[in-house]
């Protein structure tokens, strides 16, 4: 049991914290990886996290990690730090499944995602991927080709999705760096109903290749343990790739300045509920006293609704005939082994034509105009990450009054629909000892602000962790 409660204690050090360690030598990258794996070992088959742990390759990067810091020549701040990458994302030497049965690449990829190739570069030691549901579809984490993923404080509770796995992981130590991407909410709403810290960055922010089938609205970005983690995350998988022709222009921003210099003086609006969401009273409740708490902490805050109606038809015109798109060529036999779900919505989307998805694309920039100017009199805009907390593992829906995931992630795909940053960091628990969660929206291209937020009120509040699934009702 000590031995056990040594490498628990070892597989939640934060990245400064490592290569602190690293640096004066009380510890190896090894050492933490013999850590990580007791934990993945110890747990991955009660949450399934992982769809794929590569042993070898991580005992091998990790022996050159250590004998790169014996040396004294570090690769960077990441160097030795374990790292997954979500199985939607390519890896070189490792086969990508989507989370699918008839969708899965047929050959391991022959180069890296540019966020995988950012992280190997830095010296990050890759343990494996991570679950997704069938193309990263829906807001739970469950697919045809690898089951049901579990919320490690409840194991009866979904982590969300898409990035549900990443989710899971982080939470119980497997790993320190999670990568995960965000088409509707995919890496806030695992964070939400995890109790982590994840972060959307700005489209374009993290160099994607190759282009989701979802298009514009998806996003990669990281899910950790700590808003410092994240904005070293961010340091290395914004850096350029030339293979995504959306990227912003590289500046050379550094997330981890300015991350200690608090809320006073901002201008924030905070909204309850968009204006059409319906939120449970107890996450309301949390969300409101985090709120208080930026207040206090020096933010000028003002209860306003950013003035725009439910986007949801929107987001479905332009999502539901991209996952369509992603499965034109399967057979009739091989569609009917897709999720269900996932062949409901190419269905739905057969009855929309050019002309809708043109006249959503239209109204998708419309609300991106409102949200520009709505910042130019607010650096940020608070809302719920989510309006419930984390519901039965297999469903998609919160409850019967539902049809769609949409229904209950009212309050994050409309920031995948406008491109801005958004975070999502735990705001207390509920009665049930569920997390809520707090999402933080900047303007446009204004990551370190988010950030900023979200490390304020985490100095207050550090995020907690279950140390061990959570078996319950």
């Amino acid at each position: 049991m000590k031995d056990a409660n040594a490498a628990a204690e070892i597989a939640y050090l934060s990245v400064a914290e490592l290569t602190a360690r690293y640096r004066d030598g009380s510890l190896s990258p090894r050492d933490v990886l013999g850590a990580v794996m007791a934990r993945i070992d110890a747990f991955n088959d009660a949450v399934n996290a992982f769809r794929f742990v590569d042993r070898e390759g991580a005992e091998k990067a990790a022996a050159e990690s250590e004998a790169r810091w014996m040396k004294g020549e570090p690769l960077g701040p990441l160097d030795g730090v374990p790292a997954s990458v979500k199985d939607i994302l390519w890896v070189k030497g490792w086969t990508t499944t989507y989370g699918s049965l008839v969708l899965a690449d047929k050959a391991p990829a022959t180069e890296d995602a540019p966020c995988v190739a950012r992280l190997r570069e830095a010296g990050a030691i890759l343990l494996g991927m991570t679950q997704s549901p069938e193309t990263g579809w829906k807001g739970v984490t469950d697919s045809p080709a690898h089951g049901i993923t579990r919320n490690p404080w409840n194991l009866e509770r979904t982590p969300g999705g898409s990035s549900g796995g990443a989710a899971a992981a982080a939470a119980l130590g497997m790993g320190a760096l999670h990568i995960g991407t965000d088409g509707g909410g995919s890496i806030r709403i695992p964070a939400a109903f995890t109790g982590l810290f994840g972060i959307k960055a700005s489209f374009g922010r993290v160099p994607a290749y190759p282009a989701s089938a979802f298009g514009t609205v998806s996003h990669v970005g990281p899910l950790t343990r700590t808003v410092e983690d994240a904005a070293l995350m961010l340091n290395c998988m914004s850096r350029p790739d030339a293979r995504d022709w959306y990227s912003l222009p590289y500046d050379g921003l550094d997330f981890t300045d300015g991350l200690e210099d608090g809320v006073k003086g901002l201008k924030i609006a905070f909204s309850p509920t968009l204006g059409y969401a319906r939120v449970d009273p107890e996450i309301a409740a949390l969300v409101r006293k985090a709120v208080e708490e930026l207040t206090r902490l020096g933010a000028e805050v003002e209860e306003v609704d950013p003035g725009f109606d439910c986007p949801r038809e929107i987001f479905h015109k332009l999502w539901f005939p991209s996952a369509a798109f992603r499965t034109k060529h399967l057979s009739d036999d091989q569609r009917k082994q897709l999720d269900p779900g996932l062949q409901e919505i190419v269905e739905q989307s057969r009855a929309w034509n050019l002309t809708d998805f043109m006249q959503a694309t239209l109204d998708r920039a419309a609300l991106g105009v409102h949200m520009r100017k709505f910042h130019e009199k607010y650096d940020l805009l608070l809302t719920p990450t989510l309006p419930v907390p984390a519901f039965h593992a297999g469903d998609e829906v919160a409850d019967k009054t539902q049809t769609r995931w949409t229904d209950w992630a009212a309050f994050t795909y409309p920031f995948n629909l406008t491109q801005q940053p958004a975070a999502s960091i735990p705001c207390g628990f509920t009665k049930t000892g569920l997390p809520a969660s707090l999402q933080i929206v900047g303007r446009m291209h204004d990551e370190p602000t988010v950030l900023r937020a979200a490390r304020a009120y985490e100095r207050r509040h550090p995020l907690v962790m279950p140390k061990e699934p959570v078996r319950g009702g």
